[in-house]
């Protein structure tokens, strides 16, 4: 009961973050604004040390110098990769088609299509685009089981859609890395909507959508 208190006052003692409000940074000079440095050196042990250390290693070497395009191929070179998943909207199509045949010079290439097993949004009463027409709905949970099937060692998103992506992060096996993230109205360039202040200016004085 009394380990129970602890772990409770332990909990309301701790910082909710708000680093985007933050002006200064100063985690950057080496501060530890929550007092959870030695906690948080713990997570980048077993598994992850791998991983962290191959994403430091390209950030230190290519910093500024390489294309995001760039920087997942040498990702994938700097983990050992032999075959890689790619995960790609029907949408983009024929940017996926070049970009399998870009990581196809490096790697083998596994890759699936959001619409694979054409399964009928009705099955799950989802909402439909136009529904007065049959839809097929996305199947990124799907893409991903394909691809941990195909025992890939890093899966590289293209273009899917907001959540679909989170899914299929979530029941993949293999590490994901996002390089193309799908914005149908900006061009795929979803920062666009914060550089312009002509669009920024319409998210701050409406509810947030941009409606």
């Amino acid at each position: 009961m009394i380990k129970t208190s602890q772990k409770d006052n332990q909990l309301k003692k701790r910082i909710t973050p708000q680093c985007a409000r933050c002006k200064i940074k100063e985690c950057r000079n080496g501060k530890d604004c929550f007092s959870r440095a030695s906690e948080h050196r713990s997570l980048y042990y077993g598994e992850t040390a791998k991983l962290h250390q191959a994403a430091s290693a390209i950030e230190a070497q290519y910093y500024g110098k390489q294309t995001r395009l760039g920087e997942v191929i040498l990702l994938a070179k700097e983990l050992g990769c032999q075959r890689i998943g790619l995960a790609f909207c029907i949408g983009l199509s024929e940017e996926a088609k070049l970009i399998e045949e870009i990581l196809s010079k490096h790697f083998e290439v596994v890759s699936v299509c959001c619409k694979a097993c054409g399964i009928d949004k009705e099955d799950f009463g989802l909402a439909r685009i136009s529904p007065e027409k049959h839809e097929v709905m996305c199947n990124p949970a799907g893409q991903a089981q394909l691809l941990n099937e195909a025992k890939t060692e890093l899966n590289v998103l293209c273009g899917l859609c907001a959540g679909h992506d989170a899914l299929f992060s979530k029941a993949s096996e293999a590490p994901v890395t996002t390089l193309i993230a799908k914005d149908r109205v900006l061009g795929h360039n979803p920062a666009a909507a914060i550089y312009s202040r002509y669009i920024r200016k319409h998210f701050i004085e409406t509810t947030g959508t941009g409606e």
